[in-house]
């Protein structure tokens, strides 16, 4: 028996036949089969960059992609199942493969971080000015001019306020904001109460505690309803230090924004900077405070208008940043609050109701009627500066769209 084995006569023919000839022999299957296997899996990086094409096409760098990610729940560990080691990576793969037909380059140089104008540099000094001509007014007026002056100063206050607060590092983003739009209105109506109540609130309280008050506030020194001016030119005045330190953060997170690699990263190190300019604001204002008591001679006020700074302060950042609806919610708790408290003083007076203004009776007469503005402002305070820990520190919130000055 041979070792080897003749082959058919059809397989050596097979064999010396050309290579065009055998194709044309081959069955169809055999013909149309790959030389190499079919990638099966599917792209991740395809896949999210289509379930975010409107933000993919409309980003200017790949910083806008990555806090358009992180607004959308994206982590650094959601980025890892994309083969990436942060959303800042992701982010950047996701700008180079978007098609441009402009020519525009893949990776843009890092935008520029927002410079201070001199516009809204000189708007945030108006309210103060203005609100040291209207004290200055009411000093200096008699009673038949006294309300007309002072009529005139709020009025001519609130339109500097309103247009300080327009433009510069506390006047609205071009963003789309993460709160309801109607909650700007009621911010700015429980604003102006707040500071109405820095005004008259502590008058109204004593002299409603003991009886009255018999008449309207007459602006007098010696008046039983008396103004506290001191702690609103304070404010006012602090409008200034407000813008700059707000202008700071936004400067600084902007720097921190282009060099971290990680949103935990980014966090960690923009969470000392909020607490460090917001301490910058409150020791400004502290000292406007304890300047504007010793030129007006009148008691400086530190708990209710530090807090009611505070409060004011992290509201106006957080809704710059397009967080409006927790301010909202704080704001009107605070003033709903301390409308309370005086309504209890008064509703104390009717029949067999005196159990209603014994909370605030204590509380004055243990701390006087500072307390009360000062306790709630205080609580709201602390409450939207645990908030802003959570949120201003996040990517999403310093996007490169925005640009606070």
């Amino acid at each position: 028996m041979h070792a080897d084995v003749e082959a058919p006569p059809h397989t050596r023919a097979d064999a010396d036949a050309p290579a065009h000839t055998r194709a044309e022999t081959e069955p169809p299957a055999a013909r149309r089969q790959p030389a190499a296997p079919r990638r099966t899996a599917a792209d991740p990086v395809k896949t999210l960059m289509h379930r975010h094409r409107e933000l993919c096409e409309r980003a200017v760098d790949p910083l806008e992609i990555a806090a358009g990610l992180e607004a959308h729940g994206v982590t650094d560990r959601t980025a890892a199942r994309f083969r990436h080691r942060d959303v800042f990576s992701l982010a950047e793969e996701m700008y180079a493969r978007v098609p441009r037909g402009d020519g525009a380059p893949g990776h843009p140089a890092a935008p520029d971080a927002p410079r201070a104008r001199a516009d809204w540099a000189l708007l945030t000094l108006l309210p103060g000015a203005l609100c040291a001509a209207t004290v200055a007014a009411l000093h200096l007026t008699h009673a038949p001019a006294r309300p007309i002056a002072a009529a005139v100063g709020v009025l001519a206050v609130a339109l500097a306020l309103r247009a300080a607060l327009a433009r510069g590092p506390l006047g609205p983003k071009n963003r789309t904001p993460t709160g309801p739009a109607p909650h700007a209105s009621g911010s700015r109506a429980w604003t102006c109460w707040l500071v109405a109540y820095a005004l008259l609130g502590d008058g109204l309280l004593r002299a409603a505690l003991a009886g009255g008050p018999d008449g309207p506030p007459t602006g007098a020194a010696d008046s039983p309803w008396p103004l506290a001016t001191a702690p609103v030119l304070a404010l006012t005045l602090a409008c200034a230090p407000a813008a700059w330190s707000a202008h700071l953060f936004a400067v600084r997170a902007h720097r921190r924004l282009t060099a971290s690699r990680g949103l935990e990263e980014y966090a960690a190190s923009v969470r000392p900077l909020l607490i460090g300019t917001f301490a910058l604001f409150l020791g400004a204002l502290t000292a406007l405070l304890t300047l504007c008591g010793a030129v007006l001679g009148e008691p400086a006020a530190y708990a209710q208008t530090v807090t009611l700074g505070a409060l004011l302060l992290l509201a106006r950042l957080l809704s710059t940043h397009g967080f409006t609806h927790a301010p909202a919610l704080v704001l009107t708790a605070t003033a709903t609050a301390e409308v309370t408290a005086t309504a209890t003083v008064f509703a104390g007076r009717l029949p067999g109701c005196g159990f209603l203004a014994t909370p605030v009776e204590t509380m004055v007469d243990a701390w006087g009627p500072g307390s009360v503005p000062a306790l709630a402002c205080g609580a709201a305070a602390l409450t939207l500066l645990i908030h802003a820990t959570r949120t201003l520190t996040r990517a999403s919130a310093h996007a490169p769209g925005d640009r606070p000055c």
